[in-house]
């Protein structure tokens, strides 16, 4: 079984370079197809996720380039097939964006129903409603969603909740809609900034993404552009977080400070020292940590995908420390494998009630997720002795080469085949 082998008790040094936003880059991956010409997508994550989301497109008839690891190519034209039903395509959150780019350009799609990590309910009532608002009637058989229209035409879409999903699946399908569409109550978050502006730079007509309301005019057909994806914010806190853990001082580079405001302010609560410039942050830690009382919320609240990463820092801080998950209702599964590495963290419904200790001790331990995973391998490079990680393929659908970036700041990681007592006792020997 291939694992994340750790030798903690290294603090972190050093540079490291964050790339590009998943999250976002899903989004604009599949909005590429609207256009029938070709469009250039630079500084794209080398993740699995996004490997997956481009195999699915080329299944049906897109024409998708790599220039290099972080550089595509994507042309729509020769599109010849609206039904994506891949086993791949199944295990990803964000295959839903292709009904909304499907629905748009050929006014029907039928694409499996999303997968992704277990964290909990997620569902896609709110794409349903504003697809149907917009005209289109979608059904769900066969694990599959359903999705046709004779006409688009905007409309006035309220969102009862401010999904990401469904804001980026809206936008989608109503930039090539007939008229005027409204969306209130929308999410917020950087990548929905990044893909109204990636849709605006092939010819859409977007205002207000960010805001409380995002107004879309229809327009008639998408065209070519070249564009950059923003950094990933959440790879950004990760890195923020696994150095204040290990007690290091690393420069991060190529990130929007202004994205990391609620990580970075948590940050400094505690008792870091984090430093702003233009495109990069600087987090340093040596003393002791303190509590904090964090409650993840919609951008630009606390996020919910660094809330494993949080929770594990405060762990090993002082004090008595409360994190209120109030996105996902099962995001704590990871909960246990921090108490195997010595952690004193108590869930009680939707909250965790978290006891500082002076040190974790390594251990075997299982990633039940994606954030999850990364929140352990920092538990690993915090603690005391050797960690094993394994699940690592959660890990990998959002952290672009993960342990070559933490070896590159001194943590000491390596990915091996823990079947093969060989590959055990060669890195035990390396970093001993």
């Amino acid at each position: 079984m291939i694992k994340y082998a750790i030798r903690g008790g290294n603090p972190l040094s050093g540079e490291v370079t964050i790339g590009g936003a998943k999250n976002a880059a899903l989004g604009i991956i599949v909005a590429a197809i609207m256009a029938n010409e070709p469009v250039t997508i630079e500084n794209i994550p080398d993740v699995d996720d996004v490997k997956v989301l481009l195999e699915a497109i080329e299944t049906i008839g897109a024409i998708v380039e790599r220039i290099d690891a972080s550089t595509v190519r994507i042309n729509g034209a020769l599109i010849n097939d609206t039904s994506v039903d891949q086993d791949a395509i199944r295990k990803i959150r964000g295959s839903y964006y292709l009904v909304g780019a499907l629905l748009g350009k050929y006014k029907k799609a039928l694409v499996a129903l999303p997968g992704g990590c277990q964290i909990g309910s997620r569902p896609i009532d709110q794409h349903i409603k504003g697809f149907e608002q917009l005209g289109a009637k979608v059904s769900i058989h066969h694990g599959k969603i359903d999705a046709k229209a004779d006409q688009l035409t905007g409309n006035h879409i309220y969102l009862d909740c401010p999904s990401v999903g469904a804001t980026i699946n809206i936008m989608m399908a109503a930039c090539l809609a007939q008229g005027k569409t409204i969306i209130e109550n929308p999410a917020k978050e950087p990548h929905i900034v990044d893909v109204a502006n990636f849709l605006n730079s092939m010819g859409a007509n977007i205002r207000g993404a960010g805001t409380d309301a995002i107004r879309i005019r229809g327009v008639d057909r998408l065209h070519g552009s070249e564009y950059s994806i923003i950094p990933d914010q959440i790879e950004a806190g990760t890195f923020m977080l696994m150095v204040a853990a290990t007690k290091g001082d690393v420069l991060i580079k190529n990130v929007i400070p202004k994205h990391l405001e609620a990580i970075s302010a948590k940050l400094t609560e505690i008792g870091c020292k984090v430093t702003e410039y233009d495109d990069c942050v600087r987090v340093a830690a040596s003393d002791k940590l303190s509590y904090a009382n964090v409650k993840t919320m919609p951008y630009p609240g606390f996020p919910t995908d660094m809330q494993p990463q949080m929770t594990t820092l405060l762990a090993l801080s002082q004090g008595t420390s409360i994190v209120t998950e109030t996105i996902f209702e099962t995001r704590f599964k990871y909960v246990s494998e921090l108490r195997r590495m010595g952690s004193n963290i108590t869930v009680e419904g939707n909250a965790a009630f978290i006891t500082g200790v002076d040190g974790l001790t390594g251990a075997d331990v299982s990633a039940p997720d994606l954030r999850a995973g990364a929140a352990l391998v920092i538990a690993g490079l915090a603690a005391d002795g050797f960690t094993y990680v394994d699940q690592v393929h959660y890990i990998e659908r959002g952290y672009e080469n993960f342990e070559k970036k933490i070896r590159s700041i001194g943590g000491r990681i390596e990915k091996i085949d823990a079947d093969d007592e060989r590959e055990v006792r060669k890195f035990q020997m390396k970093v001993s």
